[in-house]
């Protein structure tokens, strides 16, 4: 086996909430005083890292908890209307056949991630450590690697943006980036994750090995 833990990002990677997420960014940009964006705009920021979206959309710092908590209020309301990826459940079902512990680590709530997964899918995720922040994802690795008893070199994490590419860094664990999700592959590539996977059934086989 390749991997004996895979830590999973929700929003972009497991569920199809990206188009979502876009629509009601200007709503929640009106309500948080930052920029709003244009179609044109959304096209060109899936090609930036996602501390240069923060910066260009003009989002204080102090606010980011604050529009964190405000978005995992708008999903809690509208989770029936965001579905999993075609594969999601084949790939979780392979994993755990497979003896590969799942985890999830994200922004999102628990409660939420758990509505849109499902009973039967959440019951195959041993670890939930959600409500990270923006850039707070590394401490909540190390919290699940410790929870785990795993060591780093046997660990991968799996997202869809640059911020999850820089946390696995950090944390000192492998990396995988969906190309599914919001960033645009080749600035996911060009942050060097440890595997850069082009379809959903690319993951099983490679953290199986």
């Amino acid at each position: 086996m390749a991997y004996r833990l895979v830590i999973f990002d929700f929003d972009g990677t497991l569920a199809d909430s990206g188009d979502w997420f876009i629509s009601m960014t200007n709503g929640v940009a009106d309500r948080f005083k930052f920029r709003r964006i244009t179609d044109e705009e959304v096209d060109m920021l899936r090609g930036r890292s996602s501390r240069e979206v923060v910066e260009y959309m003009g989002v204080a710092k102090w606010k980011m908890p604050l529009i964190a908590i405000h978005a995992r209020k708008l999903v809690a309301q509208h989770a029936s209307n965001i579905p999993l990826f075609p594969g999601v459940p084949e790939l979780l079902h392979g994993l755990r056949r497979s003896g590969v512990t799942i985890a999830l680590v994200s922004s999102n709530s628990e409660a939420n991630i758990r509505k849109i997964l499902g009973p039967e899918l959440s019951a195959l995720v041993t670890y939930f450590n959600c409500g990270a922040s923006m850039f707070g994802k590394t401490p909540k690795f190390r919290a699940v690697l410790r929870k785990a008893r795993v060591a780093p070199k046997d660990v991968i994490s799996i997202g869809d943006e640059t911020r999850d590419i820089e946390a696995a860094a950090k944390a000192g664990v492998s990396s995988g980036a969906v190309t599914w999700g919001y960033a645009r592959p080749e600035i996911l590539a060009a942050h060097n994750p440890t595997v850069l996977f082009m379809g959903m059934d690319e993951i099983l086989p490679t953290v199986v090995g």
